[in-house]
């Protein structure tokens, strides 16, 4: 009595693409065979040694328009077994029809959602101008380096001619839907102090703690007042204001022992409103005020800062508005907090929208006990019906001659 399209959800659900050792073999011929039983053309790129993207292609009737590009991730987070009710890799659907599995909102839906679309506009004997083509990627959930970030690079992307592009959102616990129209720029750094050395029973002067403290509490201070701005104005979401964690501290060999070199690590991550070159310079001062001796490095610094248009004059965002103003939609547009494959794809210049069509439900990705409804899962697989069938259909653009 199960629908088809949940069976199937349910089965992709069940493959491990969990790291630190996705299984990506078993999701790309997953993937494969229902592209092969859509009648997708299906081609398979080998971006690094072991890391795969598959494209499946559904030909439009004028391919020399530019196509509309559904990137879904394979890959999962990895999951403390202990703190779920269900086994994650299971897909238990609970007497309510939620599925608990490690993806069911992040981002196995989407992938699912996007080809069950397919599936019933094809069904309905529906053909459009633009081609749609969908990418499954690798390690989008560690950064996607080896993954979106060298794949936009490749010749085999150049040739599926992006117009517009949807990738991955969030869940909302409200009746709106979060459509994110761009991102923040994750800022991964890491502070080191050099300082004196010496015995633990001596007053040292200029030591690296003394310095790791006023770094500490340079960086800290400015992560309360971010905090305390997105708190105090409820105009803002966390996308509007830029989030500083301090994620590691290292140093130090013995108790006795005062350390000449201290290091801490900080996750932070900026909106596209900001000045980059101003706030690396803010950090700068920071470490330069703490003393001599103090550096910085950066393990992961994105400097890109596009953003989509959700103007009504532009052609692509004025079909996605259209179907959810006709589908009675609430909209509430959002720059994503964290980080997604987005990015990348914006980076070259492509306009990309983050959408999970998951309304009143909680976000649990990364959570333990992750669920999605089957019938929230069934109703977005209709929202991407009507989104799909209005943006392949956009008007040749003057560009496009």
């Amino acid at each position: 009595s199960e629908n088809p399209s949940v069976t199937l959800f349910r089965e992709y659900l069940r493959i491990d693409t969990v790291h630190p050792k996705p299984d990506y073999d078993a999701a790309v011929r997953f993937l494969e065979r229902v592209g092969t039983d859509l009648g997708l053309a299906c081609q398979k790129v080998e971006v690094c040694q072991g890391r795969v993207v598959l494209i499946l292609t559904w030909q439009g009737t004028n391919p020399r328009l530019r196509s509309i590009l559904l990137n879904s991730h394979t890959d999962v987070v990895p999951v403390f077994e202990e703190h779920w009710t269900y086994p994650p890799f299971e897909a238990v659907k609970d007497s309510q029809g939620n599925i608990y599995a490690r993806g069911a909102q992040d981002m196995k839906c989407v992938s699912i959602q996007y080809l069950e679309a397919i599936r019933r506009l094809k069904t309905e004997g529906k053909s459009f101008a633009r081609t749609i083509h969908l990418t499954f990627v690798p390690d989008e959930e560690v950064g996607g380096h080896k993954g979106m970030e060298m794949f936009v690079q490749r010749p085999e992307f150049k040739a599926l001619n992006v117009g517009f592009a949807m990738d991955e959102g969030l869940a909302s616990p409200s009746d709106t839907f979060s459509v994110f129209y761009g991102e923040r720029s994750p800022w991964w750094i890491k502070v080191k102090c050099m300082g004196s050395p010496g015995h633990g029973s001596r007053f040292i002067s200029n030591t690296a703690a003394e310095k790791m403290h006023k770094v500490i509490n340079s960086f800290l201070a400015f992560r309360e007042s971010e905090k305390q701005r997105l708190k105090s104005d409820s105009s803002l979401t966390l996308g509007d204001v830029t989030s500083l964690n301090m994620t590691m501290l290292e140093g130090g060999v013995s108790f006795n022992v005062v350390p000449s070199e201290m290091a801490a690590s900080f996750d932070i991550r900026i909106p596209p409103t900001v000045d980059l070159k101003a706030f690396e310079e803010q950090v700068a001062t920071w470490c330069r005020g703490a003393g001599d001796g103090v550096t910085y490095e950066f393990h992961q610094k994105c400097m890109d800062q596009h953003i989509t248009s959700t103007e009504e004059s532009d052609p692509w965002w004025k079909a996605f508005s259209g179907v959810c103003r006709d589908m009675k939609l609430q909209l509430k547009l959002e720059i994503f907090p964290a980080a997604t494959d987005s990015r990348y794809i914006r980076a070259v210049r492509h306009p990309a929208i983050g959408f999970s069509p998951m309304n009143r439900t909680p976000v649990l990705l990364h959570d333990h006990n992750e669920f999605l409804n089957e019938q929230v899962f069934l109703r977005g697989i209709e929202i991407y019906a009507c989104l799909l069938a209005a943006l392949a259909s956009v008007p040749p653009l003057p560009a496009e001659g």
